[in-house]
């Protein structure tokens, strides 16, 4: 009980097998310090190339022991939550409860389509919540017209889809989700016509706007139905463009009722202005324009914000997030609340690693136990303030039912509608701090991370919530190459932070602690991991073929020490992950693109750095594309790779995976033909166990070469290039 009476509304709990986890990395650790003390006992004198392949090799173990130094940090400490939802209900009736608004952001229906987005958008506007506390804005810097019509379809359709969810108690509230897994009822009732309705509905809905979507233009009968469809006659490009603002649903308005007579949630479509000679900022712009209008719509205390591929799989998901914010004690401490990243259309193993399960389950809850978990950019409830750049005292504590709601204010919604364009423009941010100090930072791919770091270096706490059913679930590439550019961005992103004036070393180091800041740095040196894994994957192969040993030979008891930090983090990686829900075979595939990404991702992330401390490149922002055409997710569904389009990526992994394999064939005839067999073991064994390591692990890539006649193989350009590629890596390790 708190020292006012009150039971608290959440517990904490340390993560079990800590001693286990802790003896692990102690032993570990102890491995580490014998391969450092061999590398630097055994360095050869003689050999120039032997001498300074030997200093790499050292080098780039030293940067892994760090690098698992970083990884212990995260870990050492996790903590899991857990809420009273019984005691905020029997605190709070529902006229007590705080508003919650709820952000969406989509930017381009050819990537994400607006059926996708619109499900999303159901999903939470059925929040086991009063509905009159909710308010959802959906933002779309597609600015497109397909999109503001299935938005208006969505709210035609949400008059019977939310009551018919109240009704059954449906907690998965996409109707897409839930209608192709829901099993329809076996008898004649009521109930099952009713069903049977709404299906038909959502059916002739997702029809209606899957052909408009298609046909790529809202017909002209269409588009008089709404006023709204008005503003596109004014639209030149999607890059070109006024502020576009409809209030679809006001709640304010008593005749905002569903089929049965209860308050639906306000809905509000925002494309805010874009114009060629103005920085839109990508994502971290809209959602300020959003922050920006909302306050002067509904103005609720807390924000929650989703991605439009990640719809509600929990409908308590909101209460949950009050239990934190809400509590006596600690609550106003509380910056944000943030969800795990889970998704919907994972396979079995998981073939491009895009789970995050460990990520999910234990290094965010590692992060919390450190001090609190990043901002992850979607599933995440913030409070209101401290977005717009409140720092946190310890006499901060807001009343928030004294809070001012615009909501009450009588103002049309056409007047409330022209009145918040404004705050949607282009000029607006000039000369202020948005962007600065206020709402997320600029200039980052990354700016939910930056955010994150900006919020708890003001002060402010934040807490992991990993409920037992999964509160949000989105959508992972389906190919390889979508997979590498999402982890390009990331990783690009990431490091921008930590070479800049954000770094949480500099920027937090008055209310951070050195625990959190060093645990960010897991994410933040992504990138700085390919110069080592490079290093590791080229030049003992090379190393092979020149005849250069460069780790201890069998018969000594040296090679123990890298035996045993190998094989034991190898087999509690894969306990782990079998934990966390994994497969044996799909924590195998995470080990195969752990490695692809380093070598590419990271790679070009990396580079990118380099070049724009050099003034030569720009941020760049990609979306991920989150549809796919029917063979290409056939594949994905029977995880077979895909490459099936040109990329340099393709060409690096390719051109590596060849000059393995080579190097394995050539050690391997060496050993068949050497007349000491035993002696080339003793010399080469541990290099020819990585070498072969190296080549299983590309095994999809040697498949894609030669031996697939798919569409999804690697293309014929590619494999010319990294041959030939190839062949002068031969020439130069050779000559």
């Amino acid at each position: 009980m708190g020292s006012n009476g009150y039971l608290p509304l959440f517990a904490t709990r340390p993560a079990r097998g800590l001693v286990l986890f802790r003896s692990y990395a102690s032993s570990i650790f102890i491995g580490i310090c014998f391969i450092c003390f061999y590398r630097v006992s055994y360095c050869p004198v003689e050999g120039k190339i032997e001498r300074w392949a030997w200093i790499g090799m050292f080098l780039a173990e030293l940067w892994f022991s760090f690098y698992f130094f970083i990884t212990a940090v995260v870990r050492w400490n996790p903590v899991y939550r857990n809420t009273f939802k019984d005691r905020l209900s029997s605190r709070y009736d529902e006229e007590g409860l705080p508003g919650v608004d709820i952000f969406v952001c989509t930017a381009d229906p050819r990537i994400e389509p607006p059926i996708m987005v619109i499900n999303t958008v159901l999903s939470v506007m059925g929040y086991d919540y009063p509905t009159e506390k909710l308010s959802v804005y959906l933002s779309d810097d597609g600015g497109s017209d397909l999109t503001f019509y299935a938005l208006l379809e969505a709210t035609r359709f949400s008059l019977i889809w939310l009551p018919f969810c109240r009704k059954l108690k449906v907690d998965t509230r996409s109707p897409e989700v839930y209608f192709s897994s829901a099993v329809e009822p076996a008898d004649d009732s009521v109930m099952a016509e009713e069903w049977l309705s709404v299906k038909k509905s959502y059916e002739d809905l997702k029809m209606r706007i899957e052909t408009i979507t298609e046909q790529g233009r809202t017909p002209v009968g269409i588009s008089e139905l709404h006023e709204g469809f008005r503003d596109w006659d004014f639209v030149s490009s999607r890059h070109d463009h006024q502020a576009i603002l409809q209030i679809l649903i006001d709640g304010r308005d008593p005749k905002a009722m569903d089929v049965e007579g209860k308050p639906l949630p306000t809905l509000v479509y925002l494309a805010r202005e874009k114009r060629p000679q103005h920085h839109h900022n990508f994502k971290a712009g809209a959602l300020n324009a959003l922050i920006r209008v909302s306050s002067s719509i509904s103005n609720a205390p807390f924000i929650l914000n989703v991605d439009c591929d990640m719809y509600s799989n929990n409908s308590e998901a909101i209460k949950d997030a009050l239990c934190f914010f809400l509590d006596e004690e600690k609550g106003h401490e509380i910056g944000y609340v943030q969800y795990p990243q889970s998704f919907g259309n994972l396979t079995k193993n998981d073939i491009y690693g895009s789970s995050l399960r460990v990520v999910m389950e234990v290094e965010l809850a590692g992060f919390d136990g450190n001090g609190g978990p990043c901002y992850i950019g979607t599933g995440c409830v913030h409070r209101r303030e401290t977005l717009c750049g409140m720092k946190y005292s310890k006499e901060f504590k807001v009343e928030w039912r004294a809070m001012k709601n615009v909501r009450e204010i009588k103002e049309s919604a056409s007047v409330l509608e022209e009145n918040c364009k404004a705050l949607a423009s282009c000029t607006y941010e000039e000369n202020t701090q948005w962007g600065k100090e206020i709402g997320l930072k600029y200039g980052c791919p990354v700016e939910d991370i930056l955010a994150g770091i900006s919020i708890q270096s003001r002060g402010w706490r934040s807490v992991y919530f990993l409920p037992e059913r999964k509160p949000f679930l989105g959508v992972v590439p389906t190919t390889l190459l979508q997979s590498l550019v999402q982890h390009k961005r990331w990783s690009d992103g990431d490091l921008q932070i930590f070479l800049s004036k954000h770094c949480p070393f500099v920027y937090g180091r008055e209310w951070m602690p050195l625990m959190l800041r060093l645990s960010y740095c897991i994410y933040l040196l992504w990138a700085v991991n390919c110069l080592a894994s490079l290093y590791y994957v080229t030049v003992p192969s090379f190393c092979l073929l020149k005849g250069i040993s460069l780790f201890p030979k069998i018969s000594s008891s040296w090679p123990l020490p890298f035996l045993y930090v190998i094989t034991v983090n190898c087999a509690y990686g894969l306990v782990e992950f079998v934990w966390c829900g994994g497969t044996v075979r799909g924590w195998l595939n995470e080990q195969r693109m752990w490695m692809f990404r380093r070598t590419t991702s990271y790679l070009f992330a990396f580079i990118d750095n380099i070049l724009k401390l050099c003034g030569v490149s720009k941020t760049a922002f990609v979306i991920t594309g989150k549809v796919a055409d029917d063979h290409v997710y056939q594949r994905y569904e029977q995880e077979i790779m895909e490459f099936g389009t040109t990329s340099p990526m393709f060409t690096i992994l390719a051109t590596l995976a060849l000059f393995n394999l080579f190097s394995f064939i050539g050690v391997i005839k060496k050993v068949a033909l050497d007349e000491v067999l035993t002696k080339v073991i003793d010399l080469f064994g541990l290099q020819i166990l990585l070498c072969f390591l190296l080549v299983f692990l590309n095994l999809p890539i040697y498949q894609g070469l030669f031996f697939r006649n798919d569409n999804g193989k690697m293309p014929p350009s590619v494999t010319y290039q990294s041959l030939t590629f190839f062949v002068l890596a031969c020439t130069i390790a050779m000559y």
